[in-house]
C-alpha cells in the first residue's frame, strides 16, 4: 500500500532531476501553461477562469503569473470527481498522487473557490457536492482522516484499528472534524444555501461533538486506539495504541498531527484552538439556522472548557521566549516547543479564525516557530521556512512559507516569501509538499493539490489586499 509518506519518498525525487532540467529549459522560452487540456480538466469554472485572467493581468512579474495560473485552479482541473448520489450533489477530492480524500485536504483544496459561489451555480454545486461526501464520510466513521471513493478497501487494511472498506486510512485527528464544520459555516455563508445542513449533516456536527468529548477521556480512555506495524515511529501510537499518559484537563486528545505524524504528546495545541473555532461556528449554524439553541449551548460550553484548559495548560514560559503556546501538552507540565508546517500549526492560527494575528500571546509564538528555537525551521540557501519530522529534516514546506504570507502583515515579509516561492518550484511552475533548504530540485511530490490551491488563494488575497505587491516585478 503506497502511503503519503511512501510517495513522497519516491515519485518527487525521483523527478528532481528532470524537474532541474525543466526549470533550465523554460529559463529560455516562453513559459508553457502546465495546466491540463480543458477537455481534460475534471470541472471548468467560468467564475474561477474569469478570476485567474483578471488576476494574472495585474501580476507584474510573468513567472508568477504562470505558476498562479498554473496553481490556482489545480484542484478543479485535477482532483475533483463531481457527480449525483440520491438526487442530491457530490464532491470526491483527491489530494493529487494518492487517490483518497482527506477531510483536511478536501477542505482546504476547494476553500479558496467559495468566494465565486454566489456568483456561479454551478461551482456552488460542487462544493454543495463537497459537504455533502464530508457529512457521508463523518457519519462512516468520525475517526477516520482519509476516505476511499466507495467501500473498496485498499487503504490501510492492516492497521491495528477498527478499519472499514470505506476507510483509505484511519488516523484520529482532531482537525479531521474540524476542517468540514468550517467548510459547511462557509459555504452556508457565502451562498445562503441550508440544503447542505439537512439530518444527516446535522447527525455529523452530534457526532463531531460526542466525538471530541469522547476523547476528552474523562472517564475512560474512549473507544479509538491505533497502531501499525512498521520501522518508523511516526506511523503508529505508542501504548498499546492509546498514545502518552494525559492529565485529563478539558483538552481533547488527538493521536495524530495533521501530517498525519503520530503526537508525542496527545494534546495537539494548534488542533484544539481550531475546536474551539469549529464549535463555535456549529453554535452559530444551530442558533440561526436551525434554531436548535440547546446543542448550540452544548457547543459554545465544550469551546469554552478546552479555551480554558488552554490557557491553564498549553500556554508555557520558554527558555528564550517568554510565555508562547507549546505545540503539544500533556496536562503534566511536559510542553513540546516547535511547530510542523501542515495546518493547523501554530503559525496557521489567525487564517482559520483561531486566534487575532495582533494577539501578543500569537505574536510571541510567531517570532519563535519562525526561528532556530522552533527544531523544524530550516535556513538553507534556497529557502527558510517550517518543515516538520515528516519528510526529515532540511526539508522546507510551501505550505508554511504560503502560511507565513497569509498570516503576515508585513509588505517586505510577504515579498521575502514571494520570492522564496518563485525560487524554489524547480521549474515545474507547481508548489510542491517540501524541497531541500539549499536544493529546490530534491523536491517531494510533484502533485499535490492542497499547496498548489493554497498558493493562488495567497496570490488572490494579494490581489484583492495588497495589489501593489504584485505590482512589483522581482528577481528570484
Amino acid at each position: 500500500m503506497i502511503s503519503r509518506r511512501d510517495m513522497l519518498r519516491t515519485s518527487g525525487l525521483a523527478a528532481a532531476g528532470l524537474a532541474a532540467g525543466v526549470g533550465r529549459l523554460r529559463s529560455n522560452q516562453e513559459r508553457v501553461s502546465q495546466r491540463p487540456p480543458p477537455a481534460e480538466r475534471n470541472f471548468v469554472s467560468e467564475a474561477v477562469e474569469a478570476t485567474i485572467a483578471n488576476v494574472k493581468r495585474d501580476i507584474a512579474d510573468p513567472e508568477l503569473a504562470w505558476m498562479f495560473e498554473n496553481c490556482y485552479p489545480n484542484t478543479l482541473d485535477t482532483t475533483v470527481r463531481f457527480s449525483t448520489i440520491d438526487g442530491r450533489p457530490d464532491g470526491f477530492v483527491i489530494t493529487g498522487d494518492i487517490p483518497a480524500m482527506w477531510l483536511r485536504d478536501s477542505t482546504a483544496q476547494v476553500w479558496p473557490y467559495l468566494a465565486h459561489a454566489d456568483e456561479e451555480a454551478k461551482l456552488a454545486r460542487l462544493l454543495a457536492g463537497v459537504v455533502n461526501r464530508q457529512t457521508r464520510c463523518v457519519l462512516i466513521d468520525p475517526y477516520a482522516n482519509a476516505f476511499n471513493y466507495g467501500p473498496t478497501g485498499g487503504g490501510w487494511e492492516s492497521d491495528l484499528t477498527d478499519m472499514k472498506p470505506e476507510l483509505h486510512e484511519r488516523k484520529w485527528e482532531i482537525d479531521s472534524l474540524c476542517y468540514p464544520v468550517r467548510l459547511a459555516h462557509g459555504y452556508w455563508k457565502t451562498t445562503g444555501d441550508a440544503s447542505v445542513l439537512d439530518g444527516r449533516w446535522r447527525a455529523a456536527a452530534r457526532l463531531i461533538v460526542q466525538t471530541f468529548r469522547e476523547q476528552q477521556r474523562k472517564n475512560d480512555r474512549g473507544p479509538y486506539k491505533f497502531q501499525r506495524v512498521t520501522a518508523v515511529a511516526y506511523d503508529t501510537v505508542p501504548l498499546g495504541g492509546y498514545g502518552n499518559p494525559t492529565r485529563k484537563v478539558g483538552l481533547i486528545h488527538s493521536m495524530f498531527r495533521p501530517s498525519d505524524d503520530a503526537c508525542i504528546y496527545p494534546f495537539l495545541v494548534p488542533s484544539n484552538l481550531f475546536a474551539v473555532s469549529a464549535l463555535n461556528l456549529l453554535a452559530e449554524i444551530f442558533v440561526e439556522e436551525i434554531g436548535d439553541v440547546a446543542f448550540a449551548g452544548e457547543c459554545v460550553e465544550l469551546a469554552e472548557e478546552v479555551e480554558q484548559a488552554i490557557a491553564d495548560y498549553a500556554t508555557v514560559e520558554h527558555l528564550r521566549r517568554g510565555r508562547v503556546f507549546a505545540y503539544e501538552v500533556d496536562g503534566f507540565g511536559n510542553a513540546l516547543f516547535m511547530d510542523d508546517a501542515n495546518v493547523p500549526s501554530l503559525l496557521s492560527l489567525p487564517y482559520l479564525g483561531a486566534i487575532d494575528r495582533q494577539n501578543p500571546l500569537y505574536r510571541a509564538t510567531r517570532e519563535l516557530v519562525l526561528s532556530d528555537d522552533n527544531p523544524y525551521f530550516f535556513r538553507g540557501t534556497a529557502a527558510e521556512g517550517i518543515g516538520g519530522p515528516h519528510v526529515g529534516l532540511d526539508m522546507i514546506w510551501p505550505l508554511g512559507i504560503i502560511m507565513r504570507a497569509l498570516t503576515s502583515t508585513d509588505d517586505a515579509e510577504i515579498l521575502y516569501c514571494l520570492r522564496m516561492l518563485k525560487a524554489t518550484h524547480a521549474g515545474t511552475g507547481f508548489m510542491h509538499e517540501s524541497f531541500h533548504k539549499d536544493d529546490p530540485s530534491r523536491f517531494t511530490r510533484s502533485w499535490f493539490a492542497w499547496a498548489n490551491t493554497l498558493f493562488g488563494e495567497l496570490i488572490v488575497k494579494l490581489h484583492d489586499e495588497r495589489p501593489a505587491i504584485l505590482a512589483t516585478q522581482f528577481s528570484g
